[in-house]
């Protein structure tokens, strides 16, 4: 794949968001930017799970069915769900029926509650990973970091599932703990940007 691609605007974008329709919107409005959003964070680490083995165009295409089936991935209503919503989602052919992975959200979003009551919110725990500036590859350089493989190691220890380093260095991608818009990318400075305005929670370094 080349590093970048001319979209439809006659600008350049990261080479990845050509590879189908629903892509461009993505990247250009979502890719990169940082949230502190608990639910959202919660959210794509629990669809980066999904992801695992698969591809992200699938995810992305059911992302609306996925948001409807587990109430918008808000972990503290997830937390309450019985066998017998595993049984339900395990039937929705909205999702991807893995009961391993459906199973690990119900998992993760008590794990999820947990942080919340020893950290604040799960935002303050993840932007605790965010690498120092000046310290990372490459932009796309790269699958894992020493911060995916720490955080990945520790959501580990606190009893999450299906977040290997891989997963977790998606997540940072796609969250903004990280700017992995390639150089000559256009949406790279508006995430830079972003970034710079971005109200780190808990004073965490800036990246």
């Amino acid at each position: 794949m080349t590093a970048t691609i001319v979209g439809p605007d006659g600008r350049s974008r990261c080479g990845w968001c050509g590879g189908a329709p629903e892509f461009l919107g993505y990247h250009d409005t979502e890719w990169g930017f940082p949230t502190n959003d608990d639910q959202r964070l919660f959210e794509k680490l629990s669809l980066e799970g999904f992801q695992s083995g698969l591809s992200w165009r699938t995810i992305l295409a059911k992302r609306e069915n996925f948001r409807a089936a587990f109430h918008g991935f808000d972990f503290d209503r997830i937390a309450r769900f019985t066998q017998h919503d595993v049984d339900l989602l395990l039937s929705d052919e909205g999702i991807v029926r893995h009961r391993g992975k459906i199973e690990a959200v119900i998992n993760n979003a008590r794990r999820a509650q947990e942080l919340v009551k020893s950290e604040g919110s799960l935002a303050a725990f993840v932007w605790r990973y965010q690498p120092p500036a000046g310290q990372l590859p490459e932009p796309q350089a790269a699958s894992t970091s020493l911060e995916s493989i720490a955080l990945s190691k520790e959501l580990k220890r606190l009893g999450w599932r299906f977040v290997g380093p891989t997963t977790v260095f998606a997540f940072m991608q796609a969250m903004g703990l990280i700017n992995d818009h390639v150089r000559g990318c256009v949406i790279r400075a508006e995430v830079e940007c972003a970034r710079r305005n971005f109200d780190r929670p808990g004073g965490y370094r800036r990246g």
